[in-house]
């Protein structure tokens, strides 16, 4: 089983003591976010977990207990973008925070584990080309030693984004105008040894030199593990994504990043009330289990096959 924390909120900056709690107590309750009164109980021990790919923005609340995670195989989707206050509004300050967090990460874990995300990426009168090209050189000269890859991907407009982002008078974007940034922004990162990939984009830029991305990687896994796993396709994303199955263990309006472009903080009035709720040492990530809850033990296994030779490794 592969655990996902999470697409929909972000666990290590605003609830990394309850996730340590978690995985000390081994097992975690999720609402269906279809069906609130349906509640999973998960297992979380290291048997049956074969890795976690943690979704952040800023994870140093995590950095003083990453020694707790030495059981598990792990790695962090790490988005670092080069947007403004007036898109990103709760950010903490990304030259004294969120770089240095990024290289210290790198440095504790190693860099096979912190995948940079660059997304998701728009355009408008201050968001142009040109800008999002000097500041992707910025921001790989900072993270080209602390990483292999920058993943990228471009807005989706969902109803609650695009009501959210029509202050920002957004420019909508062609395939050509795609084209020729990723074309920009390969040049950039070969300069600092770094490769690009999309994340679930339905166009094919393969002649820009830019190869599909997996973020629930199976590939990163095995090699992280050392084994070999078998995992299908998540068919539950969409049909361009390429991740594999994995288990969510966040909660939909949560999040306190405040990003416009967040699709998974839909009803903005209830994201602080839903943080007002949260217990690091409750089972669930907010609120409390009620008398009409239903919770079920969700059937789980290892995935993993076989170890993997060194020639497999190398």
């Amino acid at each position: 089983m592969i655990i996902s924390a999470s697409r929909r909120t972000d666990i290590p900056s605003f609830y990394s003591e309850w996730l340590y709690n978690r995985l000390k107590e081994k097992y975690v309750l999720v609402r269906n976010p279809m069906n609130a009164h349906q509640v999973s109980r998960i297992d979380l021990s290291p048997d049956v977990v074969d890795a976690i790919v943690f979704w952040t923005k800023n994870p140093v609340p995590m950095l003083k207990r990453l020694e707790e995670l030495a059981d598990y195989n792990y790695y962090f989707q790490f988005t670092l973008s080069a947007y403004g206050p007036e898109v990103e509004t709760n950010l903490p300050s990304k030259n004294k925070v969120i770089i240095p967090g990024f290289q210290r990460l790198s440095q504790e874990i190693g860099k096979e584990r912190v995948v940079w995300r660059y997304d998701p990426i728009f355009f408008s009168e201050q968001y142009t080309m040109e800008y999002h090209c000097r500041y992707f050189k910025v921001l790989a000269a900072k993270l080209g030693g602390y990483t292999e890859k920058c993943t990228v991907s471009f807005l989706d407009l969902y109803r609650n984004t695009e009501r959210n982002m029509k202050p920002l008078n957004l420019i909508r974007d062609t395939y050509q105008m795609q084209m020729e940034l990723l074309e920009r922004f390969v040049e950039i990162a070969h300069e600092y040894g770094l490769s690009i990939d999309t994340c679930a984009e339905a166009n094919d830029f393969t002649q820009a030199g830019v190869g599909r991305a997996s973020c629930i990687d199976r590939e990163r896994i095995e090699r992280i593990g050392g084994f070999r796993l078998n995992v299908d396709k998540d068919t539950n994303q969409r049909a361009a994504c390429g991740c594999v199955s994995s288990i969510d263990i966040g909660a939909y309006n949560t999040c306190q990043n405040g990003c416009l472009y967040c699709y998974a903080n839909y009803i903005r009035g209830i994201v602080s009330e839903n943080y007002g709720r949260h217990n690091p040492r409750s089972p669930l990530l907010f609120g409390e289990i009620g008398g009409r809850d239903v919770i079920k033990e969700r059937k789980v296994k290892s995935l993993a096959e076989s170890q993997m030779s060194l020639f497999e490794l190398s």
